[in-house]
This record gives C-alpha cells, sequence and structure tokens, in this order.
C-alpha cells in the first residue's frame, strides 16, 4: 500500500510544480499605443486615490479608485470612471498603481457598467508619455483607426494592403517601446492610404511612407 502511494504522491507533486509556471505567467503581445486606443473601449487620464480587495474569484479582484481628470475615449459607454478593476494578482495580468503619488493613462474595456484593465491594456504613468504619445491620445490615433498597424519581427517584411503601416519597433529596438511607438501615429490618408506621421513642431511635420518608418 505504501509503495503504491508514494510514487502518486511524487507524480501529483511533479505535475504541481511543472503546472505553477504556466498559471502565475502573464504573457502580452506587443502592441502599439495607437492600436490599444483603437481597441479599448475606456481611455482616461486620472489619479489613483485608493483601493480595496475584493474577495471575489480565486485571487480576488483589485478595486481602485480614480480620480478622472480627461476622457478620451468612452463617453458613450460610461459618463464617468470612479473604479477601475483588475485581477489581484500579476501572474494574471493584474496591474498595480501607486496610490496618490501619479496621473495615469488607463486604458481598459467595459463589462457590466464596470471598467476592466489589466497589464496588457496601455496604462503609463502620464508624465512618461512622450509628446507625440499625449497628442495621438487626444486626437490623432482616433483618425488611424481604420488602419492597420503591422508588427514585423523579422527581415523581409512588406505591406500587403494601402491600410498597412510598416512596425519596426521590434527590429531596431530590440523590443517595445521602440521609437515608432513614442513619435508615429499611423494616419489614413487620401483615398484610404495609411502611412506613419509624425507632428511635432511647425518645422517638424512630416509624413513618411509606410515601408519607410
Amino acid at each position: 500500500m505504501r509503495s503504491g502511494t508514494q510514487p502518486l504522491l511524487g507524480l501529483l507533486l511533479l505535475l504541481s510544480l511543472q503546472g505553477s509556471p504556466l498559471t502565475e505567467a502573464c504573457s502580452c503581445a506587443m502592441t502599439h499605443p495607437q492600436d490599444a486606443f483603437c481597441s479599448a473601449d475606456i481611455v482616461i487620464r486620472a489619479k489613483v486615490v485608493g483601493k480595496k480587495l475584493l474577495r471575489d474569484g480565486h485571487f480576488g479582484t483589485m478595486r481602485y479608485t480614480v480620480k478622472q481628470m480627461k476622457m478620451y475615449k468612452g463617453f458613450e459607454k460610461v459618463q464617468h470612471v470612479q473604479h477601475i478593476y483588475t485581477d489581484a494578482s500579476e501572474g494574471l495580468c493584474g496591474v498595480k498603481f501607486d496610490i496618490n503619488k501619479y496621473q495615469y493613462l488607463i486604458t481598459g474595456r467595459v463589462y457590466d457598467g464596470k471598467v476592466y484593465t489589466g497589464l496588457c491594456n496601455f496604462n503609463e504613468r502620464w508624465e512618461r508619455l512622450s509628446l507625440a504619445q499625449k497628442k495621438g491620445i487626444n486626437h490623432r490615433y482616433q483618425l488611424g483607426c481604420n488602419c492597420r498597424i503591422k508588427p514585423c519581427h523579422y527581415l523581409p517584411c512588406f505591406v500587403t494592403s494601402k491600410n498597412e503601416c510598416l512596425w519596426t519597433d521590434m527590429l531596431s529596438h530590440f523590443g517595445y517601446p521602440g521609437y515608432q511607438s513614442r513619435h508615429y501615429a499611423c494616419i489614413q490618408q487620401k483615398e484610404g492610404y495609411c502611412s506613419w506621421y509624425r507632428g511635432m513642431t511647425s518645422r517638424d511635420k512630416t509624413a513618411i511612407n509606410a515601408t519607410d518608418p
């Protein structure tokens, strides 16, 4: 009896150890901020002023109380955001915000009138955003939501339709965020063509070809 039990317990322990990294790992695909904006239900700038752990689910849900500064997207879904919900476990892609320290750009989805976000959404301290990203959030990204930002992970890579912009940050910067993520928006031009656009000052307003970012 004992000899049969020990191998079984050993097998269960091995399986639990092998399975634990899978249940505690959060994996997100790299996303250009414009895609994150366009796919989100809600985009706001807010200061996080409180938090409360709700005991629902296996690890619980963290409810952050926010003071909304400005809403950029989502007026038709939520008039004013007071709470942000996220998984309490970072291993399940829950995001952690500092309390009463910074203003954040927060993007998320709306379910049953509640705003949910996570590590795979675009959440960043406002002061860390580039000027071009702030302008994109204000109005430029919205102009390119009908465009497709096509990631280029290795050469050669090409655009295959007129509404595509080739995203090459993964090649030149060995990951995200890169130069295109911080300084360019993919904007729809005449006749449905999309191209990278960088708008800074009057001296530096340049539309560049989609294949030459």
